[in-house]
């Protein structure tokens, strides 16, 4: 099968009377001509779990015949006017999802049968919109749509909508100059992010909210939903090898971990019980893939700032080789660990706790009450990491530093969750606490990069390169640390007044 393609896509959906004509764009946002329409007759089968779990959230899988991009199409979600879309062509069984969407959405389905929930069918007439010089801007399509629904009740209904489509090419922000402009025209903003929505949407499950007066268990669930959000959507990152996805995925399992551990008391331990503990395990499979990054980058950023007579050499061609090698073996180490029962399982208790979390009696004590301990016991957990260090130097002082750096992320991580009841002193403290991290990361930066540099020497040394560069630049990391430590220190007094 073909390699899957890929776009952005950044359009807006609106409501306009009955009976009326498609608005008008010509002077808006640079259009100086709009086509006259083209028909085009759009047949769509979308398809998802029994339970609605893509389009709960906000993911449509479809086969669509008929149009420019007839094919399988996977529209994820990227901002309120942005999504992803990726396709496949229409080749294979045509009841069938084709294995590479299945795989792509695995984190969502959790192994559940892909059904079809719907079928649309479009009769769209497009308007191309361009420039002086005959460039594509936007296409504004006028849509009318049948659509039917399965389930215990079947559904039809029918419907007309205009989308405004930004070509690839254009500026975002132009999107802001044809709203206004398609809003002076009578068309109102659809309230629906997709067709598929406005035909189901009352079926989805809706994520539940918290009022005015949220309990401490409404805010902390809300914060684990939103970091395993994040982690799905990673996830999906991964599996296409999109840049800082294994990143991405390894800050959201580790905030998971952090809020599980920092407000046990307010969740219980009856259900989150060891889900901690397997979210670590997760950590530890995506670490090879993003310290080959980290690596990387930092070590090729340090050779760009070093004069070129001093770049004894081809270095950069032996670094290409090296962490290509430890690039693939970290890759390979993630994807094996995102395709295995473990994973799976562990997406699964984590959401028997976000769709139904526990309910203790610290649970349902009001917010700011409920969570000022745990944030307190962050905070006095971060304070004695930091004075272990006193007295302490070489590797010793590393190892202490690196584990304030931990303690500050697990402290920023729980002023965080309370953010939305938390007050100013909480908030210029989280800010302290995020300068105290962000410079004992740079620290502990310095030390894994001595250690890679080491190797790196040893390895060039072994093949006949010339090592010298290497040895320079380890010398810069030791003088950049005891820097960071000394900004580090006077970070931790302005901490200590807060």
């Amino acid at each position: 099968m073909a390699a899957p393609s890929s776009v952005i896509e950044r359009e807006r959906k609106y409501e306009i009377v009955a009976g009326t004509g498609v608005p008008r764009l010509i002077g808006v946002a640079g259009v100086v001509a709009q086509d006259d329409p083209v028909e085009q007759i759009l047949d769509a089968s979308y398809y998802d779990t029994e339970g609605f779990r893509l389009a709960a959230a906000g993911i449509t899988l479809r086969r669509r015949v008929g149009g420019h991009d007839a094919g399988w199409h996977l529209k994820l979600p990227v901002s309120a006017d942005e999504r992803q879309e990726i396709q496949l062509p229409l080749g294979g069984d045509v009841h069938k999802v084709p294995g590479r969407f299945r795989r792509l959405v695995r984190a969502y389905t959790l192994g559940e049968k892909l059904m079809p929930i719907a079928h649309l069918r479009t009769d769209r007439f497009a308007h191309r919109l361009a420039d002086a010089d005959g460039r594509t801007i936007a296409t504004l399509t006028d849509d009318h749509v049948t659509g039917e629904a399965g389930g215990d009740a079947a559904r039809l209904d029918e419907w007309r909508e205009v989308e405004l489509e930004l070509d690839p090419g254009t500026e975002p922000g132009l999107l802001e100059e044809f709203d206004r402009a398609l809003g002076e025209a009578g068309a109102s903003a659809s309230p629906w992010s997709s067709k598929l929505r406005r035909l189901v949407g009352d079926r989805v499950p809706a994520p539940p909210r918290f009022g005015k007066k949220p309990s401490a268990g409404d805010v902390v669930v809300a914060s684990l939903r939103e970091h395993a959000a994040r982690l799905r959507r990673a996830d999906v990152g991964v599996r296409l090898d999109v840049e800082d996805s294994v990143h991405q995925m390894r800050v959201a399992a580790r905030k998971l971990r952090s809020t599980l551990r920092t407000f046990e008391p307010v969740l219980g331990t009856e259900r989150t019980a060891g889900l901690a503990g397997e979210l670590q395990w997760l950590g530890r499979q995506l670490a090879p893939a993003r310290d080959a990054e980290v690596a990387e980058e930092r070590l090729r950023a340090q050779l760009d700032e070093v004069p070129p007579e001093l770049v004894l050499g081809p270095l950069r061609q032996f670094l290409t080789r090296h962490f290509a090698r430890e690039a693939e073996e970290g890759r390979e180490r993630a994807l094996t660990a995102l395709t295995g029962k473990r994973y799976r399982a562990l997406l699964r208790k984590l959401d028997a706790v976000v769709t139904d979390p526990p309910s203790t009696a610290k649970a349902r004590r009001p917010a700011k009450a409920g969570l000022r301990k745990p944030l307190r016991k962050a905070a006095r957990k971060l304070t004695r990491a930091e004075a272990a260090t006193h007295g302490l130097a070489g590797e010793e002082l590393a190892h202490a530093l690196h584990d304030v750096r931990k303690k500050a992320k697990r402290a920023r991580y729980a002023a965080d969750t309370v953010k939305p009841v938390s007050g100013k002193k909480v908030r210029k403290w989280r800010k302290n606490v995020k300068a105290v991290q962000q410079t004992l990361g740079a620290h502990q930066d310095t030390v894994i990069g001595r250690d890679v540099l080491r190797h790196l020497a040893i390895a060039g040394h072994g093949e006949g390169q010339n090592t010298f560069t290497f040895g320079m630049l380890h010398a810069q990391d030791t003088e950049r640390a005891e820097r960071l430590r000394k900004q580090f220190a006077k970070e931790w007094r302005r901490l200590r007044k807060g």
